[in-house]
């Protein structure tokens, strides 16, 4: 079975079904969180093999020439990785904008298939006809709007001019016939003013004074 086999779980020369492009997508995403994890082994095991070999240095060449030769193939491994990695993450984004123009020419063809069912029963001789209908059912309701809110004067027919003139004529008379009522308030007579003038305080002395030497006379003349 090949590489491609074991990812996407087929066999080869089954004549079976092949994956979906969402199924593939997955697998590879499946691949690339497995690949990732092991890288992170693998540095893990670098940095171990790397620290053993500096512990033991020269008093225990063999030890850290072990050390080394670990590390040496874990790096080696590692490398491979990255270049795995980046191959199927190179191939997820190309399934992936394959599957996204899939679905983009799938919806214009859908939209294509609609459209024509719209336009089936049309073609542009049909379109004139219909627009030039419309207009002319405008134009038709227009004519008819106007004829209903034109004046209707049921046979009598009046001249504009006079009417103006008879309006007139009655506001000036309503003018003049105020004016008229106007001028009538200010001949009214106003009340006279008294000729005599009212008794100021020391007449009225005058006149008590007067009154008594009066009295005295009266009693001189009765005895």
């Amino acid at each position: 079975m090949s590489l491609f086999g074991k990812i996407f779980g087929t066999g080869g020369g089954t004549g079976g079904k092949g994956p979906t492009p969402q199924e593939a997508i997955q697998k590879l995403r499946e691949t690339e969180e497995m690949l990732a994890k092991k890288q992170e082994f693998l540095e893990k095991k670098i940095d171990h093999e790397l620290l053993t070999a500096k512990k033991n240095g020269t008093k225990n060449k063999r030890a850290a020439l072990q050390a080394l030769k670990r590390k040496k193939r874990y790096e080696k491994q590692l490398t491979q990785i990255d270049g795995t990695l980046s191959t199927i993450e190179f191939q997820r984004e190309a399934l992936e904008n394959a599957n996204t123009n899939t679905e983009v020419l799938k919806n214009m063809g859908f939209a294509a298939k609609a459209m024509k069912a719209a336009h089936e029963n049309m073609d542009i001789d049909k379109v004139d006809d219909l627009m030039a209908d419309i207009t002319e059912q405008q134009e038709l309701a227009q004519e008819i709007s106007d004829v209903i809110s034109r004046p209707v004067g049921f046979g009598e027919d009046y001249d504009e001019d006079e009417l103006m003139a008879e309006l007139e004529e009655l506001e000036q008379e309503e003018l003049d016939k105020n004016l008229l009522e106007i001028e009538g308030t200010e001949d009214v007579p106003l009340p006279s003013v008294p000729s005599t003038s009212l008794p100021s305080q020391p007449a009225k002395k005058k006149v008590e004074e007067d009154e008594d030497s009066l009295a005295d006379l009266e009693a001189w003349a009765a005895n």
